[in-house]
């Protein structure tokens, strides 16, 4: 139905209406205006104001005309003319219901006038008001009893009144104004499948397909009525025949690719989604959405070997598209294949530098291959266009930081607090690694303020409470509140070497010797490359257990695996522990 335009045509035929009105005034009887006939002045002052309110209209000052069209209507309360005008500036400024009013108003006055019942047509449409609808549908055929619109239109109404059987009369109707035409066959279509008539719906598409043998999108509309209706293999023969047709035609493909999937034949499915996804005509966005289809389903093998390879048969059709690099290097992740993973989302940078979602993504794997240098460059250049994103600021700020450039690294970090206010987990990390960049710096007020803010926001931060009680051990400083917080990041994180590691040398502050020899043996145990220092540690725990010889034998592993230190050959010589 399209009748949302039928106002705004109003101004050409604007003359006509007001012809015709004084045309159905003359013919009945004198107009009476405030208890006396209207005067011929009366009705020169009416045509002045009317066309005066249409050039009003025509420079778009709706105010001035809707003023000048009411004042018609208090000289003329019969002037349909103006009612239609007062309609469609109603209508403009989406006052509906006045709108419908006064062009209700209208026909009544002028029942002949197609231009009202087609706006008033529009706007029972709008309103869904099916009965009215019919009605000025039901007057518009009257006055254009060949037009085939209009009883088109009504059929439709039928329809969505469910009166499938006066709408298949009147589609009947359409068909001798007109001939058979796509739209009309696909209407019957819908009727018959509301009637569950499923064999006539499809007769309707097989008229079209004889008429039409080379157009593909017919047999793919008597498929889709015979899928939809379980009938698959009536669907894959007319598709079988569509891909003789057009052998390339991607839609073909998706639509068997579904159809196989229903009947639970997997391999034959996945072999219609490859010869789809390699038609660069089907649209990037269905791709897109198949894929991700598979996401719910990882981590099952099958699923992410399908979708990376679907998403590989993709880029080589759209060797253009960001979309398609992105969700290539995102499959790629997925699957493991970090290298490329990364050349992917490298391409689809150079494809659109602002797309930011994937600059992240580069950045976070240039981190995670301690590529220190390009992961400060790309996120250096994401953050020249995208500055307020907390998140890269963070990684950047890391990034400077495992460069001990801790300046910049202290930067960076708190624009990231600054900029993230819902995310508590990039909060309490940024301020972790503001309290490792304070310490590095020698700024331990600022290092432990940093730690206490990111402990607040997640108490159970691991790294923070580990970092904090190691810090604060070093200084021999608050040592119980160290051990308190290293032994709950080894409850949250249990067997980690350098949490017990932490927690075995806060002890031995503590002078708990055995405690601090018990956890630094579960250090060294779950550490497969244990440092000097550690071994030296444990040396220093030995000797104060009472156990020299063992003490001795650690200092000396620890100088052979390359501590220099005078202190530590001291206490080898001296055999007793030095500071």
């Amino acid at each position: 139905m399209k009748f949302a335009a039928a106002l705004t045509l109003v101004a050409t035929f604007a003359g006509t209406c007001l012809a015709q009105n004084k045309k159905a005034g003359n013919a009945n009887s004198a107009i009476i205006i405030a208890g006396r006939p209207m005067t011929q002045a009366d009705s020169g002052m009416v045509k002045q104001m009317f066309f005066t309110g249409l050039r009003e209209k025509t420079i778009d000052n709706k105010k001035q005309a809707a003023e000048l069209f009411s004042r018609v209507l208090q000289i003329d309360p019969a002037n349909d003319a103006s009612m239609f005008e007062l309609a469609n500036i109603a209508q403009s400024q989406n006052n509906i219901p006045a709108a419908q009013n006064l062009l209700e108003r209208a026909v009544t006055v002028n029942q002949d006038n197609e231009w009202y019942w087609m706006a008033l047509a529009g706007i029972y449409e709008k309103n869904n008001e099916l009965t009215k609808l019919e009605n000025a549908l039901t007057e518009l055929i009257r006055l254009k009893p060949d037009k085939s619109e209009y009883y088109y239109d009504k059929a439709n109404a039928y329809y969505l009144e469910k009166r499938y059987d006066e709408a298949l009369k009147l589609y009947d109707k359409v068909e001798e104004l007109t001939g058979q035409t796509d739209e009309l066959a696909l209407s019957r279509q819908k009727v018959y499948l509301r009637l569950g008539d499923v064999k006539k719906a499809a007769s309707a598409v097989d008229q079209l397909i004889a008429a039409n043998p080379t157009q593909v999108r017919y047999y793919l509309a008597q498929a889709e009525i015979y899928s939809s209706n379980s009938q698959l293999d009536k669907a894959i023969a007319i598709l079988q025949k569509a891909k003789a047709v057009d052998p390339k035609n991607g839609m073909v493909h998706l639509a068997l690719a579904d159809i196989y999937r229903e009947q639970n034949k997997p391999e034959l499915s996945y072999n219609e989604l490859e010869m789809a996804f390699a038609n660069p005509d089907v649209d990037i966005d269905q791709k897109l959405r198949i894929i991700l289809g598979y996401v719910p389903k990882f981590p099952e093998p099958n699923a992410q070997a399908s979708a990376l390879q679907l998403s590989k048969v993709m880029v080589a059709a759209h060797p253009s598209d960001v979309k398609a690099y992105a969700i290539y290097g995102d499959m790629l992740l997925q699957n493991n294949k970090v290298k490329e993973a990364k050349e992917a989302y490298q391409k689809a940078v150079s494809l659109d530098g602002k797309a930011y979602n994937i600059q992240e993504q580069l950045v976070r794997i240039e981190l995670g291959q301690n590529d220190f240098d390009a992961a400060i460059k790309d996120g250096e250049n994401s953050l020249s266009m995208f500055p307020n994103q907390a998140w890269m600021n963070y990684m950047v700020g890391v990034a400077w930081q495992q460069k001990k450039n801790y300046t910049k690294a202290i930067g960076y970090l708190k624009s990231a607090t600054l900029l993230e206010a819902q995310d508590n987990n990039l909060l309490a990390q940024s301020y972790s690694a503001l309290g490792d960049a304070y310490h590095s710096t020698g700024d331990n007020k600022a290092s432990d303020a940093a730690y206490e803010k990111a402990i607040a926001i997640d108490p159970d931060n691991a790294y923070a409470l580990n970092n904090y009680a190691y810090y604060l051990s070093l200084r021999n400083e608050q040592l119980d509140k160290a051990a308190r917080m290293s032994k709950h990041s080894n409850d949250l994180i249990p067997n980690t070497a350098a949490f017990e590691d932490t927690y075995a040398w806060i002890l031995f502050k503590q002078k708990n010797y055995a405690e601090a020899k018990l956890w630094t043996e579960k250090s060294i145990q779950h550490d497969s490359g244990a440092s000097a220092t550690k071994i030296e540690h444990y040396g220093d725990i030995l000797f104060f257990t009472g156990d020299v010889n063992g003490a001795v034998q650690q200092w000396t592993k620890a100088k052979q695996l390359g501590t220099t230190s005078p202190v530590l050959q001291r206490k080898i010589n001296e055999k007793k522990y030095s500071e």
